[in-house]
């Protein structure tokens, strides 16, 4: 009996369309995608020729492409500079401290909220919850001078109530990542559910049918059920986080800081800051800069490697 072929070859009669054949197809698809393509292309990668200024000796005057090639001698004097290690600890303390304590509240808030009940007073508590999120960084530092003041503050006047001599909050160095990163906690956790919520609206209830039948509690079930759900999302999420750890927001490290917590509220974005806006130092603080952008990519690369080799949870 011959050979016949059960079916013609993948490549017959079939082309292979280009990018250009694909674009006439699509052009309105690729016309709604043309506006923020543009904005990308102006705001993230067309300032990026800029970079070089990091090793340069660079002067206004003369110009980006006119001023003296250095080489790395920015980033040298960066590194021998007595701010450099106080930066680098203090941003790499305070942004590990906020992760470690707002990643897993988002996450028990949002199983919380996904075992509610109660319909009506779930939405009422996301409500509450989110609402911090629309608070701008200035109004929430004014509410923390506000309520944290020595001598009018809600929480001194409490102390002295009770008998207690009143603190400067802002003014001790052992209280203030405190400050910062329990502030924000409460400020970001309610939208830091959202996703994991949206996540939990995937699970079929006919998991937890069965594990009632079963005989397991509310705690087992959100244990086996629906936590295991959220591992991916999870996973994504911290390798997002950990790519941003030298990343710490600038505006409010920068309106709680003060000569008397300078020493630990000292951070790289306060500190570039510092160096290329007040004292004009544009070379110096785009070193620092770039420094602290290569240091979360490796970061980002590195935990997206380990998740790939540990799971099949990735970036890419």
């Amino acid at each position: 009996m011959p050979n016949v072929p059960l079916s013609p070859p993948l490549s017959s009669g079939k082309h292979r369309k280009t990018f250009l054949e694909r674009m006439r197809g699509n052009w309105d698809l690729f016309l709604f995608c043309l506006p923020g393509m543009i904005i990308t292309l102006i705001y993230h990668y067309w300032p990026i020729y800029g970079i070089q200024i990091a090793f340069r000796d660079y002067k206004v005057k003369l110009g980006m492409f006119n001023s003296e090639w250095i080489g790395f001698s920015n980033f040298a004097r960066f590194f021998r500079s007595a701010n450099a290690w106080i930066t680098i600890r203090n941003t790499l303390i305070l942004s590990v401290y906020s992760l470690a304590a707002g990643f897993p509240i988002a996450v028990i808030l949002a199983l919380l909220l996904n075992s509610f009940r109660f319909k009506k007073f779930r939405k009422i508590i996301q409500t509450v919850t989110y609402a911090p999120h629309f608070i701008s960084t200035v109004v929430m530092c004014g509410m923390l001078f506000l309520f944290l003041s020595v001598r009018t503050g809600a929480v001194n006047t409490i102390i002295r109530m009770l008998g207690g001599e009143p603190i400067n909050f802002m003014g001790k160095s052992s209280l203030w990542r405190h400050i910062y990163v329990w502030s924000g906690v409460w400020q970001s956790m309610g939208w830091s559910s959202v996703i994991y919520f949206a996540a939990l609206s995937g699970v079929s209830p006919e998991y937890h049918e069965a594990a009632i039948v079963d005989g397991a509690t509310k705690f087992q079930r959100t244990l086996h059920i629906d936590l295991p759900f959220l591992v991916p999302t999870m996973t994504m999420l911290l390798i997002l986080d950990c790519g941003s750890v030298m990343s710490v927001g600038f505006e409010k490290a920068y309106a709680l800081q003060n000569d008397l917590n300078i020493g630990v509220s000292e951070i790289i974005s306060t500190y570039v800051y510092k160096v290329g806006l007040i004292n004009r130092d544009q070379a110096f603080s785009t070193a620092i800069g770039l420094f602290n952008a290569a240091v979360n990519a490796v970061l980002l690369i590195t935990v997206n490697a380990v998740t790939r080799k540990m799971g099949d949870n990735s970036l890419w």
